[in-house]
């Protein structure tokens, strides 16, 4: 049976913890992305996140069911950042764009909690949140609702799917995500025409390119092709 969670204003410690905090919801969710950002995914237990907030393990099941109840409210929080300021433009591409390119971002301000939550579905206030304002852009676009979904979708799908692939990389240890980078120089410029002419042609061109992410160049082909249908 899942844990009871105590309503927020019944929870909320009246005395401080030994940091002289008063836990919060908020509190908890910071002090854990900053957890992952130092230590990794394998590195947030309850435990850890006890003694990193002054307070005793079980204080955080008073906010959370368990740990996968924090991931997900870590992953609503993300959603917020990227959202965080925003304001439409009333162009729907533009709007989208910058919308793709903050969840990207906030992502990868955080790789390590991006790749452990850029794949799960909260259905929390900020993720409806942003999914409420896509579906917006797109039906004040003039999208017929088939096709604003389909669009959607392939939308957010895009971003997370780039934030877990870029977020990974920077997730690597500094010496590993080097020697990757350096195989593009290293291996891939210099193979000669006669075998890889392909590659041989374009290396220069792999070389400058392949260690940026693909995703705003993609991001700008999606949003190319539905300003397409669009149109027609």
């Amino acid at each position: 049976m899942a844990k009871r969670v105590v309503p927020e204003t019944a929870r909320r410690r009246r005395r401080p913890t030994k940091q002289g905090q008063v836990l919060t919801h908020q509190l908890i969710v910071e002090t854990a992305l900053r957890m992952l950002r130092e230590h990794g995914a394998a590195g947030l237990t309850a435990r850890r996140l006890g003694l990193a907030l002054g307070a005793d393990a079980s204080t955080v099941y008073r906010y959370f069911r368990g740990m996968d109840d924090l991931v997900l409210a870590i992953a609503d929080e993300l959603f917020g950042h990227a959202v965080e300021g925003w304001s439409p433009s009333g162009d729907w591409r533009a709007d989208l764009r910058e919308l793709g390119l903050r969840i990207h971002h906030a992502y990868l301000t955080h790789p390590q909690a991006a790749v452990l939550t850029a794949s799960r579905v909260t259905g929390l206030p900020q993720e409806v949140a942003t999914d409420e304002i896509i579906l917006g852009i797109l039906r004040g676009a003039g999208f017929p609702d088939a096709d604003a979904v389909r669009i959607y979708h392939a939308f957010i799908d895009q971003s997370l799917a780039f934030s877990i692939l870029d977020a990974a990389t920077l997730a690597l240890p500094p010496a590993a995500r080097e020697a990757d980078e350096e195989v593009w120089r290293d291996t891939y410029a210099r193979l000669p025409a006669s075998t890889h002419p392909h590659i041989a042609a374009t290396a220069p061109l792999l070389v400058a390119r392949m260690n940026d992410s693909a995703y705003p160049t993609a991001l700008d082909m999606l949003l190319a092709s539905a300003s397409a249908q669009l149109r027609g």
